[in-house]
């Protein structure tokens, strides 16, 4: 679900079809890390929203509009100085990289030609707006990079941009069959894994497709591949390489229950089954907003509804524990009938107790004076209930309270 090599592709594509040509009316910085800038060509306005923010980096045309600040920052103050005005010559990228180059002619302070470059890279964390001259010199950078941040290269005005190459991989567009077979072989990493480690613009979601497409396991050793597997496996990757270099894509976003999982700018096919809906778009900005704003959607409703279903999952535990009391309550008076005659017999033959006994033995007038005999439990419970009555009857016989001493003499002599 990642902004991929071929996405950006896409993109780019995109971007340099609409744009190539067009003259920047308005540049603005909604935030301190998002620029946005309007861009009229062919008698359309265009807004193009580049955002380097570390958790969501991102780069599509949209419609909406957004507040800016009242002062503007210093990069957006620059950019307006030298390229308020200019015209987009076109728009590149570096093969498979995750960065797109916009290529900008404009007049400088004398009314000579000029020409400068912003660079946007789209890379996680490490997301970044960069402005140059035509020689690739940093004039200025939305977020800038020293060595006490980073030991691989330096994002300041005067330093050359460049590429690490220790952020460089085996370009997927130019690598031969020989090259393919000598990088899987010399791998030590499973087949999906290997694909995404070594090769430029592969990610996670598109070496799984790759597998699923050549049959193979997305655990398989590299090492013990065959020969017609690997083949097999470069011809789908051929594939899909033919269809970017023919600006070829099938932008698209995979729903699961109403919610988007994921999104690609090739198809896949291991998602086309009953428990997921394939949505298709002309557009990858389209595709790039509606994934984002549903992802965004979802996360606000989950995150508004925490405490509403803290509160439902509470109160269903607090139920679920009274209904399993009252059924084991309900359970204890499926006796109630047979206890209520014990309780009657004995209320009615208690004077023929002496004290101590485990059981009454008398006549049931309820069943035509047949003899019956009470369960030990049911007198024990009895008894204790005369011995807390006595309990408290002696209590009031101590305050002296009238009427309770002839009460006492009768519990007395039933005993306990």
């Amino acid at each position: 679900m990642a902004l991929d090599g071929i996405v950006i592709a896409n993109l780019r594509h995109e971007l340099d079809s609409k744009l190539s040509e067009g003259r920047i009316q308005k540049i603005s910085m909604p935030d301190k890390d998002e620029l946005v800038i309007n861009i009229k060509n062919n008698r359309n306005i265009y807004k193009l929203l580049i955002s380097a923010n570390a958790s969501l980096p991102l780069m599509y045309l949209t419609e909406e509009s957004k507040t800016n600040p009242i002062t503007a920052p210093n990069f957006c103050m620059l950019l307006r100085k030298y390229i308020g005005n200019a015209r987009i010559s076109k728009i590149s990228g570096l093969g498979l990289e995750r960065i797109i180059c916009i290529h900008l002619e404009h007049l400088d302070e004398l009314g000579d030609p000029a020409s400068k470059k912003l660079y946007v890279e789209i890379m996680g964390k490490h997301s970044n707006i960069i402005f140059t001259d035509d020689n690739d010199v940093i004039i200025d950078s939305i977020k800038k990079i020293g060595l006490n941040t980073s030991s691989i290269r330096e994002i300041l005005p005067g330093r050359t941009y460049f590429l690490p190459e220790e952020l460089k991989k085996n370009e997927l567009l130019d690598i031969n069959d020989e090259e393919f077979h000598e990088v899987l072989k010399n791998s030590a990493y499973p087949l999906h894994k290997a694909l995404y480690m070594y090769f430029t613009g592969i990610s996670p979601l598109v070496s799984e497709e790759i597998c699923y497409r050549a049959s193979l396991s997305t655990e398989s050793d590299c090492k013990s591949l065959s020969a017609v597997e690997i083949t097999h496996l470069q011809h789908i990757i051929k594939n899909i390489i033919s269809d970017i270099k023919n600006n070829v894509y099938y932008p698209n976003i995979v729903y699961k229950d109403d919610v988007a999982v994921e999104f690609a700018s090739l198809e896949l096919e291991m998602y086309k089954n009953d428990n997921y809906t394939i949505q298709k778009f002309d557009s990858i900005s389209e595709l790039i907003y509606e994934y984002y704003s549903n992802r965004d959607r979802h996360i606000r409703i989950k995150q508004r509804t925490a405490e509403l279903r803290k509160l439902v999952s509470n109160l269903l535990d607090r139920n679920e524990k009274k209904y399993a009391l009252q059924t084991q309550q309900l359970k204890d008076t499926e006796k109630k009938d047979k206890f209520k005659v014990y309780g009657d017999l004995i209320n009615t033959y208690g004077y023929e107790l002496s004290g101590g006994e485990e059981a009454l033995v008398c006549t049931n007038y309820y069943d035509d004076n047949k003899e019956i005999k009470t369960e030990k439990q049911h007198i024990k419970r009895i008894n204790c209930a005369f011995f807390i009555m006595a309990v408290i009857i002696t209590i009031c016989w101590l305050l002296n309270l009238d009427g309770f001493k002839e009460y006492l003499s009768h519990f007395l002599k039933w005993g306990v």
